[in-house]
């Protein structure tokens, strides 16, 4: 069975990065093209390099060795999923559309992972989500402001 502490990081990690980008970009004017790059890269480059620090993590904390290449990858899969999931949502809709889907697609993951991690820590499951919802809202007012300010300073 798949350990929901395998999937934690990396799911959220790559949900809110990837609402952030796509939201960021698009109020930078942005794209498809562009958005979709940003996203595969992010599904790349950012998981390749985070699934590494994770693994030196593991070993510098003795973890098992098998153990630690299965979280590992495990992590890598999962980011390299949900970012594809959304890479797919810009490449096939429209812009305008996809920014609100990417939102509704992302926050109902969050909300899900969230539940999951909840419901095993025996803990407020409504509670975790909505401070989960409200801190991935923030990043993405952040990263929209960011756009718009990079847009307005640069064209």
């Amino acid at each position: 069975m798949l350990k929901t502490s395998r999937i934690s990081y990396g799911g959220s990690a790559a949900i809110v990065t990837s609402m952030a980008l796509v939201s960021g970009l698009d109020a930078a004017g942005a794209t498809k093209s562009v958005a979709v790059s940003a996203l595969l890269v992010a599904a790349l480059a950012d998981n390749l390099t985070d699934s590494l620090s994770i693994h030196i993590f593991q070993e510098s904390e003795q973890l098992e060795q098998k153990e630690a290449f299965a979280g590992t990858v495990t992590n890598f899969v999962t980011r390299l999923l949900v970012c594809l999931s959304f890479a797919l949502l810009v490449g096939f809709l429209p812009i305008s559309i996809a920014v609100e889907s990417i939102i509704v697609w992302g926050m109902s993951l969050l909300a899900a992972l969230t539940f999951m991690v909840a419901r095993e820590r025996k803990v407020g499951v409504l509670l975790e989500i909505a401070k989960h919802l409200l801190v991935a809202a923030a990043v993405i007012i952040v990263s929209k402001a960011i756009g718009h300010w990079i847009s307005a300073a640069l064209d």
